[in-house]
This record gives C-alpha cells, sequence and structure tokens, in this order.
C-alpha cells in the first residue's frame, strides 16, 4: 500500500542522508576525528536502506536483510560514540 509520493519522497530522504554524510565527511578532513568518518559510513548505510526500500516491494520492512544494515549503522554509531568516549577519559 504505497502512495505515488512515496518514491519522491523516499529519494528526498535518500538525498538527505547521503548530503548529512558528506558533511560529516567533510569534518572528518579537517580535523582526522573518526567520529566524523563513522557518521559519514552510518549516513550512507541509512541512505541506502532507503532507497532499496523504495526501489524493492518488501511487504514488511523488519523482516528483511534491509534490517540488518539498519542495524549495522546504528551499532556503528554507537560504537564510534563508545570508543570516542574511551579515548577521551584516558
Amino acid at each position: 500500500m504505497t502512495t505515488p509520493w512515496f518514491p519522491f519522497l523516499s529519494g528526498a530522504v535518500t538525498a538527505g542522508f547521503a548530503i548529512a554524510g558528506l558533511f560529516f565527511l567533510r569534518f572528518w578532513r579537517r580535523t582526522q576525528d573518526r567520529l566524523f568518518l563513522a557518521f559519514a559510513a552510518a549516513f550512507w548505510l541509512l541512505g541506502i536502506v532507503q532507497a532499496l526500500l523504495a526501489l524493492t516491494d518488501f511487504p514488511v520492512e523488519e523482516r528483511s536483510f534491509i534490517y540488518l544494515i539498519r542495524l549495522a549503522a546504528f551499532v556503528l554509531i554507537l560504537i564510534a560514540i563508545w570508543r570516542k568516549n574511551i579515548q577521551s577519559s584516558r
């Protein structure tokens, strides 16, 4: 049950994730802080997930492999934050 707006909005969200990833990549190039690199990779993974949802027809997103990609993006963010906190406490 998708509306005609779904592909358009999905493309806009995908573009937003890609742009956010580019911003974090730019911050990483300035500072060489790996936290920004992890955020860039996570946003690109989330963009891939959104693009796959728009291009494929999965009836239930939570029961597909796409959910694992989204989970990997959030785990990547959590690990990057954890490593940054461990590094700053030393």
